[in-house]
């Protein structure tokens, strides 16, 4: 199959055989059939194979068929071409010595072990069709399998002599080899390096015959025959071929004394079987060294050369094969003419290897006379001069495989890295560029040299030690565009111009013409449109533009370009590069974007409906540019982008010449031919005329100039000037002083400003207008500045202090303040300011040695800096200020000098000759003193808090601390005797010293230093999902981490805008903490810049190695971003700590209330019972040892925990209830999930209701009147009561113990099934489900009943070749005339009308016409709907309900295979799994209770017919079965292992031998397994005792002419008993065992009517009913019968039917989920039909839902489900027995109960069966009908999706087995009706045109050999 990197398959380990030469075939069998089940992948993508724990050696392609063989260690692979397993042989291991020969007897060679089998060498002769392989065991011998099915071995030698050691017999050593075809026989070249003792005698290179009675030998044939082999030590790296002769390259040293290594290529005719012709030369790559990979390229070879100092890097040569071959014809010419000596009589040529024979002076025309040598010619003959090539390309990697590929007239070498990476690389001449580099293998594996490309060229297939890749060879597609496909300078790729994508060259359809087709190494650039005229258009103005666009390609007459202006389109005209299109009307453009003057559209030149080159187009509006710029239109209007001018007068900005006549124009400065043009001939103010400054509360007037208003002469108007101030609109009169031609002043009118903000300095814009609204143009921005003196000046010191300009002074009246000028009296303004006030000092200390920063607030302290210079003291010190910090009267910083510790006093500041201003506070020199540490250590990644401990610490107010160095952030406050900061990060574990600076002051802690710890280190984190509501504990494994003080678990949240306004705290400063308080840890969620939401809990540490935290609690609708955890400063996130494992947030656990009347309603709770609650998802996020549940204060333990069920063992008493209630509460608590699901009340025992105290009042009154009658009345009354109720009771205890028992009994089942579907699941992830593989699948649904296709090909007899070639060219043409829809419908519309045609054969027809039809799948579905077409309009006539009811037509079996074909993958994928294991769990629920062998029944079912009605005492036992090597009762060997069975002491000896082979061969599918009626159980006691169980023989025990069935309690085999399964013996001398016991659950068994049993009948565990008794049963009536069987069945009779359904329900339930659910996608087909479907309803008017429910269920559910679910063997590989069958026939029917649309009624007199499922049918039904919904509502599936879809299935079943065989048989149905057919299909119009009837019987006549009169 093909296996992408996430799903391989899984190859099982094997156990190897005790001693053979070779594997037995019967274990290669049972092995290769065990591999065959991995699931089919679909065919997008990339392609990878991969097998676990198996290593890949070689890989070979098949060029005709495509088929690819992996040579891996004990395994051979073969794969499609898309890398999908079609087949496996196993090699290995095998017991083998590299220093033995192989030999049949174990014992010469002592020393073999057991030993991997890898492949060295892999070959295809195509010619034969057969595959060589050749391992490394058994001296390298190989064998040969068959092609198509390499698990077939074609030859193996039994008995290999040393001509047939072919591979190196050790895996480090390289075997090369080449398959010669000849036409007379295929040779087989193979050279190989040396390896092992006993290789030293086989030649480096052999020829050797594949064919004959020894293949593979090299006896008679040629060798390169070598003195001694290691002196040269050959090591060969390929071997190649071309049409004459083959290359072999490799690497060796110098004769002897020369220890040099060389690179090398030899030469050898291909028809030369004895290497006369073998010549050898030197070759190098200059200046690089040996070769390490080579590809014979047409006409080139490839050699990568390793390079660099060190050879780790790589250079690549090529060698023309034309200059090879000349340096190896002049060394064979020398060598045969002259010698070996050259014309200078040097040796240029010699025969090697140390051989006798030299060279020679023969003839001149020896060379041409022998050219593949002969007898009497030197050999072998090496050359002497190197052939040397200069590198083509560096690589910094060493290259391992190189691989090359001709196309389009280009050379693509593909070279292979030793770590994982494949290198495109295009051989440019002289020169080699690199252009792609991609990893394909492992980072870290080099790719292997068996780099292929395949027959297409397509594809190249990459080999690694652990895959094979499948790479595309130019993924050109992949280019969305020009620039990208240019960009990727792959050289077979190119820009298709007209096409608009990147192709290759052929796929460019005019690529020979010039610019269409643009590659990126001919200097080629993408088109574009180089000019624009114009660049842009007014949007009222239709008009033409011309595009330049060089290269542009030249259409065909009748073909042409258009322009598309975003939506708008028009034709182009084209004159050279220049193209011409017409703009988009008004209406048709765009509006413009708010707050824009222009709209800009995709201007593009198409070609159809592909882009060819495109820029971008704008259209402007000059209206629009005037409305956005309002304080200066004309300048905007006449400076923009746009040729917009302005009339001035009427105040419009308009495109081209649109003024009035009478008005004058302001051009654009676009313009060059006017004058007036441009901003500066704007009517403008040009800026202020008087001063900017204007003070508030005294008249001011303000003044502008102005240019350019000639424009307004002779149009007269009154001009206005505007100030805009804060929330007003100032407006003053204003006149004009024209000053000169074109300038002048307006004067606004005199005006006392006051604001409403009280504000030091406002800029208040000013404009003019004329008129009201015709704003005059702002050159630039104008404003004025208002000013107050009394703002920001509030002391004199300030007032003096102001700018001098303002003429602000101290006005000193009844209200002191800074005023302007000439508001203030001459009398009240103060000159001399008061005396220094001092308000605040800080800090109050500071340390002895000074230098501390001292901060002095108050007022009047000083003008300037120089009035407080040398003005300020402290504590009577003097204090230096700072004049960087000084603030005018109000703030000055000083620096303190030294002084004593303990000196105190006050602050003054003394300004010139005025009294000193002294502070109240007092400041203090104190001397901060470091006592300690707390903690003494912490990780070095920082982040700790840590408390430094000490005296006066509060000194002075910038304190800081230092740990190594590093500094650590101090957390506010600091406290007298402690200081809080977080360490830093520091480079390096060890001692740091902790330093604290008080102002410039320093302490350092010497005595007790900090150490920083190794980080702490997280290797495991446990379990890895919550629910959302957090409180799960993890438990976080790793080292270090008690080190971390205060560990935290994160996770960082998406939020949507509810969740961030709710419950959520701005991340900030850490809050203030007060001295001495101990710090809160909060748990909430803190906001994060980017919409983050972060929510965490703090972890408790256990200890060094263990953290355990709680999840954090996630609010809904968040959306987990990372998980992670924070170590201090260290965060790790969740996926690191765990191995990769995510931590997934699940949504919260629902539980359903107890009380079905709702959650208040209490829950009556009888004795003893267990507690069943239904919910959703309650494992998702938790365990069952996690969950706590509480009825009241009494806990509730739980015993059990499914997905949808909890079940727990309540208290035996009532407990009290945890709060007020009355009753207690049931309370489910998951982590921080609380679940409350009502109170609970326990029900007492009941006691018998007491007589009404009325009641008895009121017969004491009347007892007077009638005193003895009504007491005899009562007595009597009394008696009867008693009686009554005392049976009542009794009824209400047998009732209440039977329901205990059902339930106690279901909750013991279903904990134990549990337990053991566990074990199966972990059994599955080794063994995998056994699917039956898509052939066997198809072939049972086509075909049902026949075990398989019973289209097996015909053994062909003497003769019949020739006859049978004429009937396969026939049936091929009937074949191409099955594609003719006209035929095919013809054909069967005329079969379905013969009366003799029955409906049998109508289902073979369609499924012949499957099968045949199978590769054409869209045709075959085009088909189908045609047909269910026809069908829907023939029953809408009729009852369109009745439609697909049956399968009475064609279409109906046409339509079951093709959703067994569309549904496969979807079986394997999704519903598999839980199909597989609800028979399973059947199995398992049937195989405890005893099963009579001879009736069938069983004790555990759901169908009542099948129930034992009997009370069988029975004992369940487990056997120890002895498998392996030592089971089959040999003495010595191995010891055997012994393998636990369950069984029952009443099984017979079959069902035992069934069981036993369950649990041997668990993980083997059913077909594999050996049969039970070929071995024979054997009961081992002590060391001789031997006794054959069988289920009949001498012992057993026969009555009254009744026989019992022999049982392991007839045996008294005991518990734990020792059993093994032996072969039977064959010689007849044995019991045979009864036809009967052919089913492996036992069928009725007939009496034995032959004289030697006279007559006996068998029986088991009951015996069977009489017929007579049976036949009245039969008689009566259905309601009789239904009543006989009640009375005669006891009471646990129902409860073994509601016990096995409550323990199978989760598994129905999840099944019938997997098959209705759409959580998953729904399969496309089902998606596909039901579409369909849903057209046919809408065609046909057809609006009742009840009816499209109908033919949805008939179609799908009841047609295909209904059938898997009856029949498991169609898609697994299993035994079903019948009490299974009978089982699913239950649930069958149920799922069939679910599709209907009626209502489900059951009453007193409805089936058992159908009564079991009541409860459920409701539910089952809603989940139908939300199915059908879900998919109506799901996104429709194209036609091209389905049709993709169905063109990857067609791969998935060749039709090479039965194909013919299918046509055959469809014929045999056409002779049948051959008149009538060719009838018919004359009587088609349509098909006379097409001569279909003509067609047809050319087939007959090829087919049936007769010769017609055609």
């Amino acid at each position: 199959m093909c296996h992408t990197a996430w799903d391989t398959p899984l190859l099982h380990p094997f156990m190897a055989p005790a001693m053979a030469p070779g594997p037995p075939f019967g274990l290669q069998l049972l092995l290769l059939l065990l591999l065959l089940a991995p699931p089919p992948l679909p065919l997008t993508g990339a392609h990878r194979f991969s097998a676990p724990n198996t290593t890949f050696n070689h890989l070979a392609l098949a060029p005709s068929q495509g088929t690819l063989y992996v040579g891996a260690v004990n395994r051979l692979f073969q794969l499609s071409p898309e890398l999908q397993l079609q087949a496996v042989a196993v090699t290995g291991p095998v017991i083998d010595s590299p220093d033995c020969v192989p030999s049949r007897d174990p014992a010469e060679c002592p020393q073999a072990q057991l030993t991997d089998n890898a492949n060295q060498l892999l070959l295809v002769s195509g010619q034969a069709q057969e595959l060589v392989a050749c391992g490394q065991v058994r001296q390298g011998v190989c064998e040969k399998r068959r092609l198509g099915n390499v698990a077939e071995v074609l030859y193996q030698a039994e008995d290999p002599g040393d001509g047939q050691f072919v591979a190196a017999n050790a895996p480090g050593v390289a075997t090369v080899g080449l398959v010669v075809p000849l036409p007379s026989r295929d040779l087989l070249l193979v050279a190989r390096g040396l390896a092992g003792k006993l290789s030293a005698g086989v030649p480096p290179l052999t020829v050797r015959r594949l064919a004959g009675p020894q293949p593979f030998s090299s006896e008679g044939l040629g060798r390169l025959v070598v003195a001694d082999f290691s002196d040269y030590n050959n090591s060969y790296v390929g071997a190649f071929a071309d049409a004459r002769s083959a290359y072999f390259v490799f690497r060796r040293r110098g004769a002897r004394a020369q220890a040099e290594y060389h690179s090398y290529v030899a030469r050898v005719c291909l028809g030369d079987a004895n290497l006369y012709s073998y010549v050898e030369v030197p070759i190098a790559c200059r200046g690089q060294g040996l070769i390490q990979a080579a590809f014979l390229a047409p006409g080139t070879l490839l050699g990568a050369f390793a390079a660099g100092p060190r050879g780790v890097q790589a250079a690549l040569c090529a060698f023309p094969l034309a200059e090879l071959d000349r340096s190896m014809e002049r060394a064979r010419r020398l060598c045969y003419t002259a010698g070996g000596r050259g014309p200078s009589g040097t040796e240029e040529a010699t025969v090697e290897y140390g051989v006798t024979s030299r060279c020679v002076t023969l003839p001149l025309d020896s060379p041409g006379a022998y050219p593949c040598g002969d007898e009497h010619t030197p050999s072998p003959i090496a050359g002497r001069q190197p052939l040397e090539a200069q590198p083509l390309l560096q690589l910094e990697q060493h290259v391992s495989a190189v691989a090359a590929l001709q196309a389009d007239g280009h050379t693509i070498a593909f070279l292979g890295d030793a770590k994982g990476q494949l290198h495109k690389v295009f051989l440019n001449g002289s020169q080699g560029q690199v252009y792609h580099s991609q990893q394909v293998g492992p980072p870290g594996s080099a790719i292997s040299p068996d780099l292929l490309v395949d027959s297409g060229g397509s594809h190249l297939y990459v080999l690694t030690a652990q895959q094979v890749d499948r790479v595309t060879v130019a993924a050109c597609p992949q280019f969305p565009d020009c620039t990208s496909c240019l960009q990727a300078q792959d050289p077979l790729c190119g820009w298709c111009v007209l096409q608009g994508r990147c192709t290759r060259k052929g796929q460019c359809g005019r690529a020979g013409q010039p610019n269409q087709w643009l590659w990126s190494y001919e200097d080629s650039h993408c088109l574009y449109i180089q000019n624009l005229l114009p660049a842009h258009r007014p949007r009222q103005e239709q008009g033409q533009v011309t595009l330049s666009v060089p290269q542009l390609p030249t259409l065909a007459v009748d073909e042409y370009f258009h322009c598309a202006f975003g939506d708008y389109e028009s034709l182009a005209h084209v004159e050279g590069p220049h193209v011409s299109c017409v703009t988009p009307p008004q209406d048709q453009v765009p509006l413009n974007p708010p707050g824009t003057d222009h709209v800009t559209v995709p201007l593009a030149l198409m070609f159809e409906n592909v882009a060819v080159a495109a820029a971008n187009f704008s259209f402007y509006d000059c209206s629009a540019v005037q409305a956005l710029e309002v304080a200066a239109p004309c300048r905007a209007c006449v400076g923009s982008l746009w040729r917009c001018h302005w009339c001035p007068q009427s105040s419009h900005c308009v495109y081209g010449d649109h003024c009035p006549e009478d008005e004058r124009t302001v051009y654009s400065a676009q313009e060059v031919d006017v004058q007036v043009r441009g901003p500066g001939a704007c009517p403008q103010v040009e800026g202020l005329a008087s001063p900017h400054l204007v003070p508030v509360g005294w008249e001011s007037r303000l003044a502008l100039h102005v240019r350019n208003l000639q424009h307004f002469r002779g149009r007269p108007a009154s001009y206005l000037c505007w100030l805009e101030l804060p929330g007003e609109r100032w407006r003053l009169p204003a006149t004009l002083e024209e000053t000169a031609a074109d300038t002048g002043v307006i004067h606004c009118q005199a005006q006392q400003f006051r604001t409403s903000v009280s504000q030091q300095e406002l800029r208040v814009p000013v404009y003019v207008t004329r008129g009201e609204a015709q704003r005059l143009d702002d050159a630039h921005a104008l404003h004025v500045t208002l000013y107050d003196c009394a703002v920001g000046h509030p002391d004199c010191s300030h007032c003096q202090a102001a700018n001098g300009s303002l003429g602000c002074l101290w006005c000193s009246d009844d209200q002191p303040a800074c005023r302007y000028g000439p508001l203030c009296a001459p009398a009240a303004v103060q000159l001399l300011c008061p005396m220094p006030s001092i308000d605040v000092i800080e800090p109050l200390t500071g340390p002895p040695e000074g230098g501390l920063a001292v901060t002095i607030l108050g007022s009047n302290l000083g003008r300037a800096f120089a009035d407080v210079r040398d003005a300020v003291s402290v504590a009577g010190r003097p204090c230096s200020p700072d004049p960087d910090l000084y603030r005018t009267s109000a703030r000055i910083v000083c620096v303190t000098s030294p002084a004593p510790s303990g000196t105190t006093g006050p602050v003054q500041v003394a300004i010139k000759s005025r009294p000193p201003g002294i502070s109240s506070q007092h400041f203090t020199y104190q001397d901060p003193v470091l006592l300690s540490l707390s903690p003494r250590w912490g990780p070095q990644a920082g982040g700790t808090q840590l408390t430094i401990h000490g005296q006066h610490l509060q000194t002075g107010g910038n304190v800081s601390a230092f740990v190594g160095g590093q500094p650590c952030p101090i957390q506010e406050p600091v406290c007298p005797e402690a200081i809080v900061c977080r360490t830093m990060p520091q480079a390096a574990p060890g001692e740091a010293v902790v330093l604290v600076v008080f102002g410039h002051a320093q302490r350092t802690l010497l005595a007790s230093p900090f150490h920083y710890t190794v980080n702490p280190q997280l290797v495991a984190a446990e379990p890895s999902t919550s629910f959302r509501g957090g409180g799960r504990l993890i438990r976080v494994r790793g080292t270090g981490l008690n080190v971390v003080q205060r560990p935290l678990l994160s996770v960082w949240l998406e939020a949507v805008e509810e969740v961030q306004a709710s419950g959520t705290q701005p991340q900030g400063p850490n809050p203030r903490r007060s001295c001495g308080a101990s710090a809160v840890d909060t748990q909430a969620c803190i906001q994060l810049g980017g919409g983050l939401l972060q929510c965490s809990t703090v972890c408790s540490v256990n200890s060094s190695s263990l953290l355990l935290c709680q999840s954090p609690a996630v609010p809904n609708g968040a959306r987990p971003q990372r998980v992670f955890f924070a170590l201090d400063n260290m965060h790790v996130d969740f996926t690191s700590a765990s191995g990769g494992q995510r931590f997934l947030y699940q949504p919260n656990p629902r539980l359903a209330p107890l009380s079905r009347e709702g959650p208040g309603r209490p829950y009556r709770l009888k004795p003893g019972h267990v507690l069943d609650v239904e919910g959703e998802g309650l494992t998702l996020g938790s365990s069952k040892e996690e969950v706590r549940a509480h009825i009241g204060t009494g806990e509730c333990l739980v015993k059990t925990l499914t997905l949808t069920h909890l079940y727990c063992q309540p208290p035996p008493r009532a407990p009290p209830p945890a709060g007020p209630d009355a009753l207690p509460q049931f309370v489910v608590q998951m982590g921080h999930v609380r679940l409350a699901l009502g109170p609970v009340q326990y029900e007492a025992e009941p006691t018998p209701p007491a007589f009404p105290a009325e009641a008895q009042a009121g017969l004491a009154g009347g007892a007077a009147v009638l005193v003895a009658a009504v007491l005899l009345l009562t007595l009597v009354y009394r008696h009867k009561s008693e009686q009554a109720l005392r049976d009542y009771q009794k009824v209400l205890v047998q009732l209440e113990s039977l329901e205990t028992g059902v339930g106690d009994q279901c909750r013991k089942e279903f904990t134990d099934l549990m337990t053991e579907m566990t074990d199966l699941s972990s059994d599955l992830e080794s063994s995998g489900i056994p699917f039956l593989d898509y052939h066997a699948y198809a072939e049972r649904a086509f075909f049902p009943g026949h075990g398989g296709c019973p289209l097996q090909p015909k053994p062909e007899g003497p003769g019949e070749e020739g006859c049978r070639a004429t009937v396969r060219q026939g049936l091929t043409q009937l074949s191409n005339l099955l594609n003719s829809k006209l035929f095919l419908l013809t054909l069967i519309h005329t079969l379905e009308e013969q009366p003799s045609f029955s409906q049998r054969d109508r289902c073979h027809v369609a499924s012949l016409l499957s099968l045949a039809l199978h590769g054409k799948l869209e045709y075959l579905t085009d088909i189908m709907k045609t047909l269910l077409g026809d069908l829907a309009a023939h029953y809408v006539h009729k009852n369109p309900k009745l439609m697909l009811r049956r399968t009475e037509t064609m279409v109906e079996k046409l339509l079951s295979n093709w959703l067994s074909i569309c549904l496969y993958a979807f079986l394997r994928e999704v519903a598999g799994e839980p199909l597989y294991m609800l028979f399973r769990a059947i199995q398992y629920q049937v195989d405890k209770g005893p099963v009579d062998a001879v009736t069938g029944k069983a004790k555990r079912t759901l169908n009542d017919s099948r129930l034992l009605r009997e009370d069988v005492e029975f004992r369940p036992l487990t056997l120890m079965v002895l498998v392996g090597p030592g089971a089959g009762g040999a003495t010595g060997g191995s010891e055997a292992q012994r393998v636990p069975a369950r069984v029952l002491d009443t099984d017979t000896i079959t069902q035992v031998k069934e069981k036993v082979l369950d649990q041997v061969y668990k993980g083997t599918p059913f077909s594999q397994r050996p049969s039970v009626h070929a071995l024979d159980l054997e009961w081992r006691s002590g060391l001789a005792g031997h006794l054959t169980l069988s289920d009949e023989d001498l012992t057993s025990v026969t009555q009254n002419h009744w026989k019992r069935l022999n049982t392991l309690q007839h045996y008294k085999v005991p518990d734990g008993a020792t059993v093994g399964l032996i072969p039977q013996p064959h010689d007849g001398s044995t019991v045979s065992q009864s036809q009967a016991h052919s089913h492996p659950s036992g069928e009725n068994i007939p009496m034995l009517e032959d004289g030697e049993e006279g007559g006996v009948r068998l029986w088991h565990l009951v015996k069977a009913t009489e017929e007579p008794e049976g036949a009245k049963v039969r008689r009566s009536s259905l309601r009789e019968r239904e009543r006989a069987r009640a009375k005669a069945i006891p009471e646990i009779y129902l409860t073994r039917l509601l016990s096995m359904k409550g323990t199978l329900q989760k598994f129905v339930d999840d099944t019938f989920q997997a098959i209705l659910s759409v959580n998953r996608p729904v399969p496309i087909a089902v998606k596909y039909l039901f579409d369909f479907l849903d057209e046919l309803a809408e065609k046909h008017g057809i609006e009742d839902p009840e009816t499209l429910h109908i033919w949805k269920t008939n179609s799908l559910l009841l047609r295909f489900w209904v059938n898997a679910l009856k029949n498991p063997q169609l898609i697994f590989d299993m035994r079903v027995s019948d009490n299974v069958d009978a089982i699913l026939t239950v649930i069958a029917q149920t799922f069939i109960d679910s599709c209907t649309v009626s209502e489900h009624k059951v009453g007193r007199d409805s089936p058992v069966n159908k009564l079991l499922y009541a409860r459920e049918i409701p539910r089952y039904k809603q989940m139908v009908e939300k199915y059908y919904v879900d998919i109506r509502q799901s996104s429709p599936t194209s036609y091209q999706e389905m049709n993709s879809a169905l063109a990857e299935l067609s791969g998935n079943y060749t039709c090479a087995p039965h194909c013919l065989e299918a046509l055959q048989g469809l014929y045999n149905h056409i002779h049948r009706y051959y008149d009538q057919i060719i009838s018919a299909l004359e009587d088609e119009p349509l098909g006379q045109k097409v001569q279909l009837a003509c067609r047809l019987q050319h087939v007959a006549a090829l087919v049936e050999n007769k010769v017609t009169d055609l």
